[in-house]
């Protein structure tokens, strides 16, 4: 590997490391200045709205770290270069969460107008889910692809990311039942923050394990 690719390989991944932290404690600051926002209950889509007191920092600092989650993706492909199917998958899914639930959430508003979803608030979904797809099935993929020094401990670890990223989805989409009083519909917001924190554990693994790569292979 090149040493100008080495160290933006470097750079990236300690770039991806503090996107994840800072990201995560930006929708509880960001969700604290919204008056009646509850973190618990309301969707991060929520915070983009256009009646959002913080609606423009918002997008824009979802459209900044889509376009960071693109650029890791990038390199993660290049910083494990074996021709590997799996490896080339990973890479995909990782630049498609960047499009889908950072620049594409960013742009489009979660708006309803008179309580009906607007165009704006298809796509916000629509690259949304697109987003979340690619991110539930990165460690499905990338299971046994990525070769360490603890190539066991990586594989449950990435069952483990899977299966819960798999529940926390479907308890997420529980947000469209008939009942919005249920336990579950009414605490959407856990589910979407515990899918979000359990994705940037497994992005933070993966940056470490790309920033060491050269003393592991």
């Amino acid at each position: 590997m090149k040493t100008a690719q080495l160290n933006w390989t470097k750079i990236m991944a300690i770039l991806c490391i503090i996107t994840c932290i800072s990201d995560f404690i930006a929708v509880f600051v960001l969700g604290s200045r919204y008056a009646g926002y509850d973190q618990l209950k309301d969707t991060m889509s929520s915070l983009g709205t256009s009646i959002s007191p913080v609606s423009n920092i918002i997008s824009i600092w979802w459209i900044c770290i889509g376009i960071i989650f693109i650029g890791f993706g990038i390199f993660f492909g290049k910083a494990f270069n074996d021709n590997s199917n799996a490896i080339k998958l990973g890479s995909v899914l990782i630049i498609l969460y960047g499009w889908g639930e950072g620049i594409g959430s960013g742009l489009f508003k979660a708006d309803r107008v008179e309580g009906r979803m607007t165009d704006s608030f298809m796509m916000h979904s629509l690259a949304g889910g697109i987003g979340v797809i690619a991110a539930l099935l990165l460690p499905f993929i990338l299971r046994k692809a990525i070769v360490t020094q603890r190539k066991y401990l990586f594989h449950i670890f990435s069952w483990v990311v899977f299966v819960f990223g798999l529940i926390t989805t479907i308890l997420f989409t529980f947000r469209f039942s008939s009942d919005q009083n249920n336990f579950i519909s009414l605490y959407k917001g856990l589910w979407q923050r515990l899918f979000l924190l359990n994705l940037y554990v497994y992005f933070i693994a993966l940056s470490i394990i790309m920033y060491g790569k050269e003393n592991q292979f």
